[in-house]
């Protein structure tokens, strides 16, 4: 299900906060307060890839509240399961204790239906959707279970939509913060690609 330029749907649901405090009322809209958020779902708790996409995504934490984006995870497992995930040591496969951003329990399934992530009516697919202070969905990406996300590159895009945001420009493939931008003049573009178009064709 194509979200790109919709609405991000709003949620209530049980939640894990980064405190370690159980919210019974969790409301997804509420929480992000009119700032991006970075929605990560996640397969389920107790498995091999998710405890490291989720580990990484909380070493992200400095980059995205220097961007002022809210991060929230969600997964099909009951709080209870992801209480127990939580505390538990790497080296159990667990996150060893609390992690800076709310774990969501979607046990009926519904928002990841809503979100069209859920893969024949069991988990959820790695996916995830950066959405921004409008509520509007700007990137959504998906993940077969066995690949794991890099979180570098959702820092980038966040990056670009905020480039964007404040100076209309466009960013081009491999652009990363602080790179030249277009303007959307064939002018301008020319010089972009004289100076840049041979280093990406050597990235391929």
């Amino acid at each position: 299900m194509m979200m790109i330029g919709q609405t991000a749907p709003n949620f209530n649901s049980i939640a894990i906060m980064p405190d370690g405090a159980l919210d019974k009322e969790f409301d997804f809209q509420s929480y992000v307060e009119g700032k991006m958020n970075v929605l990560f779902f996640f397969s389920m708790a107790f498995s091999y890839i998710c405890p490291t996409e989720l580990l990484a995504l909380n070493a992200a934490t400095a980059a995205f509240r220097q961007r002022e984006v809210m991060v929230t995870a969600i997964s099909c497992d009951s709080h209870m399961s992801m209480q127990q995930w939580v505390d538990q040591s790497m080296e159990q496969g667990g996150l060893d204790g609390r992690v800076n951003f709310p774990i969501v329990s979607d046990q009926s399934r519904k928002i990841a239906q809503n979100y069209g992530v859920l893969v024949n009516g069991t988990l959820p697919a790695r996916a995830t959707f950066i959405i921004d202070s409008l509520r509007v969905v700007r990137s959504q990406m998906l993940n077969d279970f066995h690949m794991g996300r890099n979180i570098a590159e959702i820092v980038r895009l966040i990056d670009a939509h905020q480039h964007h945001e404040q100076t209309g420009q466009l960013c081009p493939a491999n652009w990363e913060r602080n790179q030249p931008s277009l303007t959307g003049e064939r002018d301008q573009y020319a010089d972009y690609m004289s100076k840049h178009g041979a280093r990406l064709k050597r990235s391929a």
